[in-house]
């Protein structure tokens, strides 16, 4: 309830209580947006860790098993020597290791900073920056700016 529709028979006293509680649903909100635009980025983060510790686990685990295998029917293949069919054999898993890679890091490169939550809180330090207190008439007569922050509620 805004002091326009209850006639401005509000306290000062209720409107700073007022004031206080949407500013600090404001700032929950902007709490909450941050949040969320982490949680998303948080995502983006582990599906590239995800990715590199799979691009990892193949390097590591498989190259020993399948790189003998494929070396050794490489040579009844082709009649290349051993060693040129280990070189062919480890060239192909470093390939698919650099598709890995290359996807993680893709994904890396997505996660930014909450930039909506920065330029909310941008905005809200703007407009409470140029906030004034209203002049109010006294019972005496000359008007007296009322200053908020002293008062005792």
């Amino acid at each position: 309830m805004s002091a326009a529709e209850d006639g401005g028979n509000r306290s000062l006293g209720q409107l700073v209580a007022s004031a206080t509680t949407e500013l600090s649903a404001l700032v929950h909100d902007e709490i909450a947006l941050a949040k969320a635009e982490i949680r998303q980025d948080a995502k983006r983060a582990a599906f590239g860790s995800g990715a590199i510790m799979g691009a990892a686990v193949f390097f590591l685990f498989s190259l020993p098993v399948l790189s003998f295998a494929l070396a050794y029917g490489f040579r009844a293949w082709t009649d290349l020597g051993l060693v040129w069919c280990f070189l062919i054999v480890g060239g192909i898993y470093w390939l698919f290791g650099i598709v890995l890679a290359a996807f993680a890091i893709a994904k890396f490169k997505k996660v930014k900073p909450p930039q909506k939550s920065i330029d909310s809180a941008k905005q809200t330090a703007a407009v409470l920056s140029n906030v004034k207190p209203h002049p109010r008439a006294t019972v005496d007569g000359p008007v007296v700016a009322v200053d908020v922050t002293r008062s005792s509620v």
